[in-house]
């Protein structure tokens, strides 16, 4: 019986914290960016809204720049499937989050992702490219 109950225990705690708006995904899909860093960066903001513009405050894109940075975001994101009731219920479950990715043509090279419990906002924004900048720049 105190087996079951440690063991329900240790799950919960680890389906409880995963979900933790603190926790960063940050994938290299060429590794060699992790020893060459990029001296370019180029950026289209697809919109007008302030996160976009206020990337290309961040960092002196350049056009000729073979690297594309892509922005995106969401909020109010809703899961209906059944298997994720308890977390919904037990914690700050997800419901936003914002990705950047770096490619060099159609190949991904580098993304960030992050989980928000909140609507994507500029504090955000500035801590993926902070990541980003000491990840790849």
């Amino acid at each position: 019986m105190h087996i079951k109950l440690i063991a329900l225990s240790a799950f919960s705690l680890f389906f409880l914290t995963s979900c933790d708006d603190s926790n960063v995904l940050v994938n290299f899909y060429d590794k060699q960016l992790k020893s060459k860093k990029l001296n370019c960066l180029s950026y289209i903001p697809e919109s007008n809204n302030t996160l976009d513009t206020a990337l290309t405050k961040l960092y002196k894109f350049s056009k000729e720049c073979p690297y594309t940075l892509e922005l995106s975001y969401k909020s109010n994101i809703v899961c209906h499937s059944p298997y994720n009731v308890p977390l919904k219920v037990n914690s700050n479950f997800p419901s936003a989050y914002i990705k950047l990715e770096v490619r060099k043509g159609y190949k991904l090279e580098y993304s960030y992702y992050k989980d928000l419990t909140h609507k994507a906002n500029l504090s955000d924004l500035k801590d993926a490219f902070d990541r980003l900048k000491s990840d790849i720049l």
